[in-house]
């Protein structure tokens, strides 16, 4: 019964992981005044990207073109040793939240190297700018989730993550739970190029991080990017969602029903944040990073001390 609703998390992923920037969008065209796309607008954007051909630069090689197929597989992979709350992931084991964080880097080196490859300046200049940010994104993910990991007493991400309701948190607990929450929302901001650490709807080179190392991808391989940064929201969003909901009834199927609702309430919550503030200064992110990595130092610190 455990792996049935494991199965229907991932199924639940693959197809409506898109309608999370659709109603992203939505949100924030509600926000301007405006009509906005579609609520699946994304959905018609992919199957017309797969249907389309590629186009390559003379001076890239296969490092360009397995760019996109290395991170979409790297993010499958992440997602059946995701859970989503109390809902138990596809595979679970004792240390799989390392597996799991190399995975998304294996996802972000592909996307550098493949940025790299092309030779243009703007897109190495994106290409450093998301190493540097991950420096710090990466230090807060893992410190939560080590804080996570001894309020759980264990090292597997769907035995932290069902350990306990929110009703049968203790006070210190809970206030673990609300640290590692906010830190993970500035990593989920970072990893996936959202206001204020990147906007994915500019078209200013100079400014641009993660949109930046794609310009030159086209067709089927950018619809596989669009495909993986839709299951990258997804995962960072049952992340967050676990440890700021860390709901727990009898029934699984209204646990992961809750959690589901929890990622569109996460949408929009991006939308709003997306359409209330700007920008930050590219010197200003490693800040809020750091912020971030402070509020997990924290989170640790007070599940060592439960």
């Amino acid at each position: 019964m455990k792996l049935y609703w494991s199965i229907t998390h991932i199924t639940l992923a693959l197809t409506l992981s898109p309608l999370l920037l659709g109603v992203i969008n939505r949100v924030k065209a509600f926000f301007g005044g405006r009509k906005g796309s579609r609520l699946f607008q994304t959905y018609y954007d992919i199957f017309k990207l797969l249907r389309k051909g590629g186009v390559y630069s003379r001076t890239t090689s296969w490092v360009f073109r397995a760019g996109p197929s290395i991170g979409l597989a790297s993010m499958l992979a992440a997602l059946t040793l995701t859970p989503l709350g109390t809902t138990r992931a596809l595979i679970s084991f004792p240390g799989d939240v390392i597996l799991l964080a190399y995975l998304l880097g294996l996802a972000r080196f592909a996307t550098v190297i493949a940025a790299l490859d092309t030779g243009s300046s703007f897109e190495g200049m994106g290409a450093s700018r998301e190493v540097q940010f991950s420096v710090l994104a990466e230090l807060a993910f893992l410190l939560g989730m080590v804080a996570l990991a001894i309020l759980g007493k264990s090292f597997s991400l769907s035995q932290f993550y069902g350990v306990s309701g929110i009703n049968e948190l203790p006070h210190m607990s809970a206030v673990v739970h609300l640290l590692v929450a906010a830190a993970f929302l500035i990593v989920l901001l970072t990893e996936n190029a959202r206001i204020p650490i990147d906007d994915p709807n500019t078209h200013l080179e100079l400014t641009m991080v993660h949109e930046v190392m794609v310009l030159d991808h086209s067709g089927v391989d950018l619809g596989i990017i669009q495909i993986g940064s839709c299951l990258k929201l997804w995962i960072f969003g049952a992340l967050f969602v676990g440890a700021a909901l860390p709901v727990n009834t009898a029934h699984p199927g209204v646990n992961l029903l809750l959690s589901f609702i929890g990622l569109f309430i996460l949408a929009i919550l991006i939308g709003v944040i997306e359409s209330s503030m700007a920008r930050l200064r590219l010197l200003r992110v490693p800040q809020l990073l750091v912020t971030s990595c402070i509020l997990s130092l924290l989170a640790l610190i007070a599940a060592v001390r439960l």
